[in-house]
């Protein structure tokens, strides 16, 4: 059975213009204005993967401010708002996951001591350090990375994954920021009761090293929130909550995300600077984070504001 073709009448674009009362150059305007807002956005994405190739859990506001500079250069005009749409769009957002079990045992026998960095005025680097362990999983087994950190700076003193929960990680982990101290001014360490830090040998090796000991009293996370902010920023931005084949493909992943924690993320507590840079420079920092869990009071008015 033979279709005839039916002949089909074409219609420039002058009169489809005309047709819904618009203008032909309006027609192309917003033909260019579509193509050159893809090119851009393809640049916005590809600098976007350039940075999350080596921080790839890093948040939208940090992240903005590393491709803010490049984003310039390239005479791209996009603001915070703009780029959150636009990763939504390509499903490009982090999504956060809950924290896992504690590591902690302070049910021992050896000596607690005080809480020294409650009230300590922070204001220079290897100051305050503090510490910490966090879990990872390495098939159907953990390993225990006991991380050091500088409390000013934020950046990662020393560290150590190590296949058991005992103090040999804690002790590998201290030796390692000892390495890396740059000044002899006094210093401080603080942690949790956890029987790794309050053990013989590594409160000797803190004593010899004439390092003050501060521990926290209730096993609160918020008492020692600096250790806990950097193990859930490892553990989100940098892809350490996964589940790992091997214990050597778990001890890369930590060095090249301790790496390049300390010389690539920006930190908001830092003034936007690295913890490398931070912890090297001489200027104040300044803190550009807020507080949104501290809840607003309402004063009790006086007798004169009542009346």
């Amino acid at each position: 059975m033979l279709i005839k073709e039916k002949h089909i009448t074409r219609m420039g674009v002058g009169p489809l213009c005309k047709l819904f009362g618009k203008s032909r150059q309006a027609f192309y305007q917003k033909e260019w204005y579509l193509n050159d807002t893809q090119q851009m956005e393809l640049m916005v994405l590809e600098l976007v993967a350039q940075v999350r190739r080596e921080l790839p859990g890093l948040g939208l506001h940090k992240l903005y401010k590393c491709i803010y500079q490049p984003l310039r250069t390239n005479h791209i005009s996009i603001g915070r708002d703009k780029l959150n749409t636009l990763l939504r769009n390509h499903g490009l957002l982090i999504n956060r996951k809950l924290r896992g079990p504690r590591t902690t045992q302070s049910n021992h026998m050896f000596w607690k001591y005080p809480d020294l960095a409650k009230n300590l005025d922070i204001n220079r680097s290897e100051q305050l350090w503090v510490a910490d362990i966090t879990y990872i999983c390495i098939t159907y087994d953990f390993n225990y990375l006991s991380l050091i950190t500088d409390a000013y700076s934020r950046k990662i003193m020393g560290y150590c994954l190590h296949p058991y929960l005992t103090n040999e990680g804690t002790i590998n982990a201290l030796n390692m920021a000892i390495n890396n101290r740059t000044t002899v001014l006094p210093l401080m360490h603080h942690s949790d009761r956890g029987v790794q830090y309050c053990s013989y040998d590594y409160i000797k090796l803190l004593n010899k090293e004439k390092i003050a000991v501060s521990m926290t009293q209730h096993g609160e996370a918020y008492e020692n929130p600096i250790a806990e902010r950097i193990n859930g920023i490892l553990k989100t931005e940098f892809k350490l909550s996964r589940i790992f084949k091997s214990r050597s493909e778990a001890l890369l992943a930590v060095k090249i995300a301790v790496e390049a924690y300390n010389n690539v993320r920006p930190h908001m507590s830092c003034s936007n600077l690295t913890p490398v840079v931070a912890h090297q420079t001489s200027d104040p920092l300044i803190k550009y984070w807020k507080n949104r869990r501290k809840k607003k009071t309402n004063p009790i008015p006086t007798l004169n504001q009542r009346e």
